[in-house]
Parts: C-alpha cells; structure tokens; sequence
C-alpha cells in the first residue's frame, strides 16, 4: 500500500463548496486521511465533513487558517502532507505523480505544481464582467498544489501564528534556509475557484502586510 497522505482542509462556513473539494481529493484514488478544521463555523460545515468521511477538529471561535494549518499537523498520521482550500477542485492523477516524484528521489522534501484559475459558474454574470482572473497556470499557492514530506515540520518547525496569511513566504523561507529541496513540475495539480468571499480577496489588505513583514525579516537575516 502507498504510504498515508494527510491532506488538510481549514475552512470555516465551507458548504458551499466542501463537498466538491473532497470529491476531487477521493477522486485521486490514494491512501489519505482528510483533516478538516472547522474553524468557527456558524453553517453546517462541521456535520457536512463528517458524513463524508473526514476526521474533522471543531473550532468554538474562528482562529484564522494559519492556526488551523498547524492544530491538523500536531493530529495528523500521514508521511506526506497537503494543504488544500475547501473550494478549490483538484484535478485527477495529479496527486499520485506528486507522490511518485518524492517516493522517487529522497533528497527532495516537496514538490510544487501549478494552479489554474476558474470563476464559480454561479457568480452572477454582473460580477464575472467585473472579476479579472490569471490567464494562465501559476505556482505560489499550497493549495493543492504542494505535495511535502511530514518530517520536514520536525525541522523548520510550525507555521508562523502572527501571519494571518502569506505562510507559504515564510514556509519558503524556512526551506531554502535549510537547504530542504522544492522541485517545481511542470503539472496543473488544481483548479483555484474564484467567488466573492475568496480569502486571499477578503484579506487582501492583511495578505499585502504580511507579505511585506516576511520579506522585511528575509532582508534582514541576508
């Protein structure tokens, strides 16, 4: 049997598109567990991941992904671990040649893969006129689209908790500090949904700042 894959969901007020999520994820056809974190929900989110499956950790009050992210670490049993967003859709096969990747060559300790955008096909027509989304495949995001060995947090340690977004700067920062390996492949892992309570939207402002600080301590240390 493939080695356990633990893949991570935070999400708060997520049944929207939940379902979607996790379909795409079994859909993979790998052996994982799905971690959701129920982060303050006031929605169904908490039964909905519960009858699909999913071991879910339920937050009283909304505590931010960031946190979440690192509360399904300390509970997870997986050898690799994925972040995904609950309403982002993967594409099929794409987390098996992520797998195969790392199970191929130790000395890397993750792969990155690319994202595709797509604009919910809800969204009132008024709204898609006035959304811009990037035309063409991009890395930068976790979300579905990193695949990491588990034992590398025993080494750069835990999220940043005073970001409330940007980790993925300072979990890139931490890698190359110590000299853990990202291959980059050339594969369109997930489908990123764009809709009006996106939380890098939402958080713009708060993302930009975050952004700035972590590159602020990146100078610094150089």
């Amino acid at each position: 049997m493939d080695k356990l894959i633990s893949i991570i969901i935070p999400v708060k007020n997520g049944t929207n598109y939940l379902k979607e999520a996790i379909d795409g994820i079994k859909k993979q056809d790998m052996n994982v567990e799905i971690i959701v974190v129920d982060d303050g929900s006031t929605d169904n989110t908490f039964e909905l991941a519960k009858s699909l499956g999913c071991n879910v950790i339920r937050n009283a009050k909304s505590e931010g992904p960031v946190k979440a992210k690192n509360k399904a670490l300390t509970v997870s049993n997986g050898q690799y671990v994925m972040f995904h967003d609950h309403d982002d859709v993967m594409n099929s096969g794409s987390l098996k040649v992520m797998y195969d990747v790392l199970e191929a060559d130790d000395t890397i300790s993750a792969v990155m893969c690319k994202v595709k955008d797509f604009i919910s096909p809800e969204i009132p027509d008024e709204e898609k006129q006035r959304t811009s989304v990037k035309p063409e495949p991009y890395y930068g995001l976790f979300t579905g689209a990193v695949l990491m060995r588990k034992e590398i947090f025993d080494t750069i340690g835990p999220f940043d908790e005073s970001v409330t977004a940007g980790e993925i700067i300072d979990w890139q920062t931490k890698m190359d500090r110590n000299g853990l390996k990202i291959k980059k492949l050339d594969l369109v892992s997930t489908n990123r949904r764009i809709h009006s309570s996106n939380f890098g939207k939402t958080q713009q402002k708060t993302e930009f700042k975050d952004y700035a600080t972590l590159l602020r301590a990146k100078l610094g240390r150089k």
